[in-house]
């Protein structure tokens, strides 16, 4: 691709001619004589200067759309080049929340790594409202949902579970009620609240204690929203974060109850008492998405493998959905 239109796309994703400049560790007034001269050979502006965040001219949304077809064309000859070489080079870009990024991505990345280290990993991080516009866009090769759709163009192939639990602060007096039903972070690691041998809590014993959510947007906000609506439920809640782990974190220093997934659970700890719930919406189950239209390259194809061998039971196999892609 053409260095001006790397200038011009950088432009047009930091939404300014400062942030780009920088971005490309050149000057403004370089960066700005660089995108004129484009405009004054295409005869029309790129960018409406007046607005702040820059917007696109008419003119700039054709110009944007073919720097974007050109990058997808080039990294599909790249991946198919590096096809050639059996996994010996080539690139594969992962996209995952804070979540998946730091619970359940380490140990298959470096497995990956292990075995295939010509290949270079890229690790992009994001919240899960945001991860399937990027896989769209062609901004990462897979990524992982617990949402689906029968419209998307995407290809799922069954990834892994997690239970929701409700973590609560052990400090908070609502746990003297409800002794009978808490677990402890010992008792999570043991996997008793995979089974009935603690009694699931009513979440409308919850109803006057301080919560934590996520900002709407996550999948663990509906989930939580839908817990609560169907108990008629309506707790207080303190404040709203954007990352599971950090509301996981907050719950622990005593600020409020929170929902999170199982796999949080690492070590045993005794600030925060657990507590399984009665409702559906407490198992997850993760599909990793790629885009069912496209050439999917080997690098995918064995990310995808070494991973479902790690998380899947043997003999389960993965279930796809979707156009299997070629």
């Amino acid at each position: 691709m053409q260095q001006e239109m790397k200038y011009i796309y950088m432009v047009y994703q930091k939404g300014s001619f400062s942030k780009a400049a920088q971005a490309l560790y050149m000057t403004q007034p370089a960066l700005s004589i660089a995108v004129q001269r484009v405009e004054n050979e295409i005869g029309m502006p790129i960018f409406r200067r007046d607005h702040q965040p820059l917007e696109l001219t008419e003119a700039g949304r054709v110009y944007i759309a073919k720097i974007q077809e050109i990058q997808f064309l080039e990294y599909q000859l790249e991946q198919q080049l590096g096809d050639l070489s059996q996994l010996k080079t080539g690139r594969l870009r992962l996209g995952g929340s804070h979540y998946l990024n730091s619970y359940v991505l380490p140990p298959v990345l470096a497995a990956y790594r292990e075995k295939w280290p010509g290949i270079r990993l890229e690790l992009k991080e994001a919240s899960s409202a945001e991860l399937l516009p990027m896989l769209k866009d062609n901004l990462i090769d897979l990524t992982f949902t617990v949402s689906s759709s029968a419209k998307d163009p995407f290809y799922r192939i069954s990834a892994f579970e997690d239970r929701v639990l409700l973590a609560v602060p052990a400090s908070l007096p609502v746990n003297g009620r409800l002794a009978a039903h808490a677990m402890t972070a010992s008792d999570v690691l043991k996997g008793v609240h995979l089974t009935e041998a603690v009694p699931a809590a009513d979440i409308a014993c919850f109803s006057d204690t301080p919560f934590l959510l996520l900002t709407p947007g996550n999948n663990l906000y509906s989930r939580a929203v839908s817990i609560f609506q169907d108990r008629g439920v309506t707790p207080p809640v303190v404040m709203e974060v954007s990352q599971l782990v950090t509301a996981f974190h907050l719950c622990g220093a005593g600020l409020g109850a929170t929902f999170i997934s199982d796999r949080l659970v690492t070590v045993p700890d005794d600030r925060v008492l657990y507590y399984r719930l009665d409702s559906p919406l407490t198992s997850r189950h993760f599909d990793i998405v790629i885009p069912g239209k496209t050439y999917v390259s080997v690098a995918q194809k064995a990310f995808v493998e070494l991973f479902t061998g790690y998380y899947q039971p043997a003999g389960s196999g993965t279930a796809p959905k979707g156009e299997t892609p070629s």
